[in-house]
């Protein structure tokens, strides 16, 4: 790739620009959204390295005794128009109890997904998250319906760990107490409740190993 083409007004960008004008569009918006995305980073208390883009402005939901932490280059799609799989909602980050860790590694991608964590959740790097995914680190509510009524809650948590350069398929369910190795590949609509090693595609629900990679 030329260095041409890494300039905003550049022959190469132009020429993308008149072949795909919505993402031209993108770009424009996202550009516009910078000061408010700004803001919003900046009051949520959430650390995020340089190189984020935003398309539309994600729910940042951070508990203020929390910790989230996200490396460079994050990439967040949460209107319909950023993606051609239309995001079903914005991209939400959320963090909800007192001492939670979320970390997030450089060059993460996502476009509608959610991250809920009540305990740890550790995103290594280059690491896509496809539309609409959701991965949570707790049942939210407990099983057993007494404390359901009186502590509601108070679900288990247990930490998720997706290591580097894993790709999560849209629409996929991440559960508690999951770890998912280097490498793999999970596809699309999976519900995740075992861990996966390293190298491999798994998919179904429950999720299963399908093949090494």
């Amino acid at each position: 790739m030329s260095s041409d083409s890494h300039h905003l007004l550049s022959f190469t960008t132009l020429r993308l620009a008149l072949a795909t004008p919505w993402k031209a569009r993108n770009e424009i918006e996202r550009l516009l959204l910078i000061p408010l995305a700004w803001l919003s980073l900046a009051g949520s208390g959430i650390k995020m390295d340089t190189g984020w883009k935003f398309y539309g402005l994600p729910i940042f939901q951070k508990h203020r005794d929390s910790t989230i932490i996200i490396g460079k280059n994050c990439n967040l799609r949460s209107t319909r128009r950023s993606n051609p799989l239309a995001p079903q909602h914005p991209c939400v980050l959320s963090t909800r109890r007192p001492d939670a860790i979320l970390t997030i590694g450089t060059d993460f991608g996502m476009t509608g997904g959610v991250i809920v964590c009540e305990e740890k959740i550790a995103i290594g790097q280059r690491v896509t998250m496809g539309a609409n995914s959701i991965i949570a680190d707790t049942d939210f509510h407990p099983i057993d319906p007494v404390l359901r009524y009186h502590h509601p809650a108070d679900g288990k948590t247990a930490p998720v760990i997706i290591e580097d350069d894993v790709f999560i398929g849209m629409q996929t369910l991440i559960l508690k107490g999951v770890t998912i190795g280097k490498n793999s590949v999970i596809g699309a609509g999976s519900v995740v409740t075992k861990s996966i090693p390293a190298g491999v595609i798994a998919a179904g629900n429950p999720a299963r190993v399908i093949r090494e990679l």
